[in-house]
């Protein structure tokens, strides 16, 4: 069935700003088609970003959206949640914004398993500010800030955010949008903090660097180093090397432990006691 995305897009914001080739629009793109899949209110969405490329896409969106400082979109997030649990409320953020200056703002939106939707945009590299090296950008690539090679080691947000509590954690990648889409979906349907990394291509800042070539060899790159979870799963250590899952990761459905629910019970708690 066609969607109409535009009625979802401020159309006096486009055409966006991203670089040809960016991954961000298809992103966008299947985030707007889960948010039509589901019975969710748009004038009860509220869209929190940070700084970067990725914090460019509440922009382009016709919701209440709220563009923060770098780092803090969860921190600005959590404080909307809590002051309206009724509200859905979806968090874009960078691997840069999301894991690095904000990576202490990740782990405790994780652990306190508070109702939102966070779709990290992770095209491996700081791409706004002039492509230096993030926390994931992969050991030995090239980035402004290490142009003899990155020596760091790049974090697996899939294993963090799960062994951090959240209740909902999955992978996608651009070059399957359809995949995205339903992954979206359901993390915005969970209740529960909800945490879906996206491989993303940036080739501007990545590609060219790193020799890669332009947007259609980096989707072909990610085609060739990732395969179903449930594939993944059954891979003998040796041959994971490099190959990322991609699928929900893990989940739990406990609404109860849910934080702005655990909270709602103190202050019902207290007001029984006033009666």
């Amino acid at each position: 069935m066609a969607v109409d995305i535009y009625k979802y897009l401020r159309e006096d914001k486009l055409p966006h700003i991203w670089c040809p080739g960016c991954g961000h629009g298809t992103i966008l793109n299947s985030l707007v088609r889960a948010i039509d899949q589901t019975d969710i209110d748009p004038d009860k969405t509220v869209v929190v970003s940070g700084i970067g490329c990725s914090g460019r896409a509440p922009g382009y969106l016709k919701f209440d959206t709220l563009h923060t400082t770098h780092g803090r979109a969860i921190a600005f997030a959590t404080g909307i949640k809590l002051a309206n649990p009724e509200l859905n409320v979806i968090v874009l953020t960078g691997d840069g914004d999301g894991s690095a200056i904000g990576g202490n703002h990740l782990i405790h939106g994780c652990r306190r398993n508070i109702d939102l939707t966070v779709i990290l945009f992770n095209n491996q590299i700081y791409g706004m500010t002039g492509g230096q090296y993030s926390p994931m950008t992969p050991t030995g690539a090239v980035a402004t800030t290490s142009p003899y090679g990155n020596i760091d080691q790049d974090f697996d947000l899939v294993d963090l955010t799960r062994s951090a509590g959240a209740t909902f954690v999955a992978r996608g990648a651009t070059y399957n949008p359809r995949q995205m889409t339903k992954l979206y979906k359901e993390g915005l349907e969970h209740k529960g903090f909800s945490f879906i990394e996206t491989l993303d291509q940036c080739p501007v800042n990545y590609g060219r660097k790193n020799n890669i070539g332009g947007p259609t060899e980096m989707l072909d790159w990610q085609k060739e180093h990732t395969v179903p979870a449930s594939k993944w799963e059954k891979m003998p250590e040796e041959e994971k090397e490099g190959i990322f899952p991609l699928g929900v990761i893990h989940r739990k459905d406990d609404p109860e432990s849910e934080y702005t629910a655990r909270y709602q019970q103190i202050i019902d708690s207290f007001a029984k006691e006033d009666e």
